[in-house]
Formats: structure tokens, sequence, C-alpha cells
């Protein structure tokens, strides 16, 4: 295979790193070199946030008409050129999601984001009395965004940043992480096509050490939006702390599922499998923890086990697969860390590592595979109960009472989501309220509507994102008061 290399875009051109350097990017499936990322540094941010910060008197008095064409037109691109797009994924990501989710999450965000503008109105208040004020919000863009995205969806989480921040009148750099960066780099030939302003985008490829950190302590980008590790978005806070900047942190989840005894077995072992396994695991809302009440708990892991031993763990190119390979090496072997944990804490593996051999074709007998692993008896204090482990790895415990479930669910340091299995409707509601989750689905998954809020609580982040929260991250409001 051809090995891609891949460009910055700053001011609408395609432009190799100033130092020359670049980072080797590996095809998670085969292990196999896919593309040369440009290794960016400071020089390389600067010339992109100026770009930006030229664009921006321009791009900010637009109407939202021109914008929401604009933003259309990439979305139409884009969903044109879906197979090409959905088939980089897979090679860069080992990702099976590119074709469902992935590449059309990324066509919607755009179009959501258009709609959205199109149809937003301002408030306003009428004060009454000896004489007459009238009160109305104005929306300012903020100028320069900062994006930050991850490996795991990298074009949805990319353009799930990117489409708001110019839908409301800013500017961006934006900064793909290096393990998964062909996508980003193919997106930009869109923003070219669609007729983009020069500037308006600019994407900087490279390490978070080198790009990200330069990128959020830059004195001209007014505000952060990070998706990622919760360790990364610790050190954001840190570094934006001096400047007065607005961060929005989508960071890490540990997330828990209540099964609860009148559950239906069958259905929240189905949905369980999917939520534990989908994306090898590594998606921040994957289910991590399983809890069970005790009337259905051999019951629930026996036919849990059973169904996670048909899921077929193989090529990300073939319609048949179920899980694909695991990022990179080094992630391959953090994963892999905590089946030994569990062990060493006394727990079984039902299936997975170690148990079953995983049969894999000879092409990729140097990918990242890592078989759907489960693991029963383990202590509430484990690290394998504690820490976001992100690959195909779940604890399922048995609990007693409601009030038991609630306490073990919430009793780690993240928030990001959680689920609830009852046919019981005050229970589900009750359940809900007391979870410390940005999200509860209940009886389902992976239910997104953009309209409401997403984001984490505790350590899975800071702010929130959606239509109307995105609305009033990227834009500054203004109240002006006219005497008449």
């Amino acid at each position: 295979a051809m090995v891609l290399e891949i460009k910055n875009y700053i001011n609408g051109q395609f432009v190799s790193p100033i130092s020359g350097d670049y980072i080797d990017s590996i095809s998670p499936a085969t292990g196999v070199l896919n593309a040369k990322v440009p290794c960016s540094d400071k020089h390389d941010v600067d010339e992109a946030v100026s770009s930006a910060k030229r664009a921006f008197s321009s791009w900010s008095e637009s109407s939202t008409k021109e914008r929401a064409d604009v933003m259309n037109r990439i979305a139409d691109i884009l969903e044109s050129r879906l197979t090409e797009f959905a088939r980089l994924e897979s090679e860069d990501q080992a990702m099976l999601l590119a074709t469902k989710i992935d590449i059309p999450r990324a066509v919607y965000n755009f179009r959501f984001f258009a709609l959205s503008i199109l149809n937003g109105t301002e408030e306003c208040t009428h004060l009454t009395g000896a004489s007459q004020h009238l009160n109305y919000v104005h929306r300012m863009p903020v100028g320069v965004a900062g994006l930050i995205s991850p490996w795991n969806l990298p074009l949805y989480l990319l353009t799930w940043k990117i489409a708001p921040a110019i839908a409301f009148g800013n500017t961006c750099v934006a900064k793909p992480s290096e393990l998964t960066s062909v996508t980003a780099w193919k997106l930009c030939e869109v923003f070219t096509a669609a007729k983009l302003p020069p500037g308006v985008v600019n994407i900087v490829f490279g390490y978070g050490t080198e790009v990200g950190e330069e990128l959020v302590r830059h004195p001209d980008v007014s505000v952060v939006s990070f998706t990622g590790s919760t360790m990364v978005g610790q050190r954001i806070s840190q570094v934006v702390a001096p400047y007065c900047k607005a961060v929005s942190l989508e960071l890490g989840g540990k997330n828990a599922a209540l099964v609860f005894g009148d559950a239906d077995v069958n259905e929240s072992v189905e949905c369980c499998v999917r939520s534990s396994f989908a994306n090898q695991g590594e998606v921040c809302l994957c289910t991590s923890r399983i809890y069970v009440q005790s009337n259905l708990y051999e019951e629930f892991v026996a036919k849990f086990v059973e169904r996670t031993k048909l899921l077929r763990v193989g090529d990300p190119e073939d319609n048949s697969t179920d899980l694909g390979a695991l990022v990179s090496k080094q992630h391959w072997e953090k994963v892999r860390k905590y089946i030994d944990i569990a062990i060493s804490d006394g727990g079984t593996i039902k299936c997975g590592y170690g148990v079953e051999p995983l049969e894999l074709p000879h092409k990729l007998k140097g990918g990242f595979f890592f078989p759907p692993t489960v693991i029963t008896g383990v202590d509430d204090m484990s690290s394998c109960v504690q820490d976001e482990i992100f690959g195909p790895v779940v604890c399922i415990m048995p609990f007693d009472t409601e009030q038991e479930a609630i306490k073990r669910a919430n009793n780690v340091k993240y928030g990001l989501c959680a689920t609830v299995w009852t046919t019981h409707l005050e229970r589900a509601h009750r359940v809900s309220k007391k979870l410390e989750a940005g999200t509860v689905w209940v009886n389902c998954w992976m239910v997104r509507d953009l309209r409401m809020p997403f984001g984490g609580m505790k350590h899975s982040g800071l702010g929130r994102e959606s239509a109307k929260d995105s609305l009033e991250f990227f834009t500054e409001a203004k109240t002006i008061c006219i005497k008449y």
C-alpha cells in the first residue's frame, strides 16, 4: 500500500511542517506504516493562528445564510465521498463504525449547525415606566477557537467542534490526534471544494505536547474545546488558567450499567454487549461496569458471556466483523495490563484474553487485536473497576438493593454516562436522578439528540455541547440597552 504524506492546512493551502519532521502513523489492523503525519511545532501553530485571526473579520461579519450555505456545501461534498472517507478511516483507525456512524455523523454535524444558525432567535426585554428601555442580547463570535480532538471517532469528533465554531462566526485552528490524521487531512480538500474562505479552518497536525500545548496557550486563541483523556484535560486547565480563556473539556468515563431484577434479561444482555464492545470499547460512552441485581446475576452473566463469544474479531473492512483492532501497540499493552491486574485482584476471566486464542488471517498477524473480555469476581476498589481502560473489557458485579447500586455506580471519579435497565417507571426516574452522570439512558444506549446537552460530571469534564450549549460556548453574550 502507498504511504500517505499528510500536510498541514493553513490559510486554505496544503503546507509541509516548517521543521520538515514527520511522525509514522501505523495501520492498527496490519501493523504496517499507513501515513506520514507532520510533526508540527510552535512555528506552524503561529502561522495557523495568524491566518485564522486574519480571516476572522470578514467571516464573523458574513450573514448566517452565507455561512449556512458553505456548511451545507461541505456536508454535500463529504457525503458524496462517503465510501472513500469510510475506507480511509477504517485503514487509519481499524474502526467498523466508519460507514454507519463516523462519517455520516460528520456530514450531519455540518447540516445540524447550518440549520441551527438559520433558526436561531435572540431574547429581548422591555422596561417600561417613566422612560422606555429595550434590552436585547447580541451574541458576538469569540474569535479564534482552538479545537483538539481524539483518535477514537476521528472525523465525527473533529467536525462536532469545527461545525459549531464556524457556524457561529468564529475561525479556528484544529489539531486532530497524531494517531488518526488521515480523514482530517482529506476533509481539508472538501473545505477548498466547498469554497470555505481561506483561514476560516486551519488544521495543524502533530503531538499534543508540541502542537496542542502551543495552541492552548497562544494569546490569540480565545477559547479551547478539547475531547480526550482526563489527564490531558487537567493539564489544559492548568495552562489556560492565567489567560481567562473559556474551556470545554469532554474527558474520560467509567460508565456503569445498572440491571435491575425486573429488567428484560435478553434485551439488556444484547444492548450491554453492544455498549461494552462497540468500536472495540474505544468510545468514551462505552459501558465498562455492569451491576446486576442478585436474582438475575447468574442468568445475566451466562447469557452475556455466551453472546460475547459469538462476536467476531478481525478485518475492519469486512462487514461480518464485530470488533476491529485497538488503535496502537502502546494502547494494546495498556489494555492487556488490566487483565493481569484483574487476575491478581482475584477476578475470573469468563471469556476473552488468555481464554480463547484469536484466529486471525495472515495479513492481520501484525495487527493490535484484542478479544472482547468479561471479568467477574473483582472488588469495586480494583483498578479494573476504577480506571478507564478504553478497550473491550467489562466487569460484571452483583448487587442487592437499589441504594447500594446507586452508591456503587457513583463511587468512581468519572461521571460521563450511565444506563439503567428496568421495567419499573418510577424506579427509572428515581435512579436516573441520583446517578452522577451527564447522560443517563434507560433501556437503551447511545441514542443522541443533538439538541440535548452532552458532557460529563466530576472528572469526565467541564461544560456541555449541544445546539444551545455550543452557541453559548462559541459566542460572547452582550446585553445592549437602548432608551427610546
